[in-house]
């Protein structure tokens, strides 16, 4: 397949976390123009973090978007000049008071690729304990969840765990512990 040609893009908003721009692209089946939506962000971390007891770390939390509470894996945007693993740490004991050392690397996926710029890097934690108090962002409201390892996979099979970030991060976890 041939690539598509950009040939203009229009910077259209600058946000705290993010930018919207238009890119006008050519596609190369037709030569026609399109213009489209594009969202540029940090890259974000999630987590999945296993207690000495065998429970996973979850958290409960109200997502804008779908206006509800989802079930999902702790994480959040990397800063500036953060390495991914520091940041899913720090977003870890932000969110949920839970800390660790035996951190490893899951890989990662695009966020959205069909509008974003930014990937999700999945981080496994397995030693995971509790340690402070949570400390969320003035956007945050959110409840932590340790979910006992032999539910998770029944969490998934009846859609309790519906974000797309948290299925991509356990499903690399799952094939691991299968």
């Amino acid at each position: 397949m041939n690539k598509w040609e950009k040939t203009k893009t229009e910077l259209i908003s600058k946000q705290a976390f993010y930018s919207v721009r238009y890119d006008y692209l050519k596609n190369p089946r037709n030569d026609k123009e399109i213009k489209v939506t594009i969202f540029d962000t940090s890259d974000a971390v999630n987590i999945v973090a296993l207690t000495k007891d065998n429970h996973l770390v979850l958290v409960k939390q109200y997502r804008f978007g779908t206006e509800n509470y989802v079930i999902e894996c702790p994480g959040g945007f990397i800063d500036e000049g953060e390495h991914q693993q520091k940041a899913a740490a720090r977003e870890l004991l932000e969110e949920t008071g839970y800390a660790g050392t035996d951190w490893r690397y899951l890989g990662s996926i695009p966020n959205n690729p069909a509008f974003m710029t930014s990937y999700i890097h999945h981080w496994l934690l397995t030693d995971a304990e509790l340690v402070a108090e949570q400390h969320l962002d003035e956007g945050e409201d959110l409840a932590v969840l340790t979910v006992p390892f032999a539910e998770v996979r029944k969490m998934l099979q009846n859609g309790d765990i519906n974000h797309p970030h948290a299925i991509s991060a356990l499903v690399r976890w799952q094939a691991i512990w299968t």
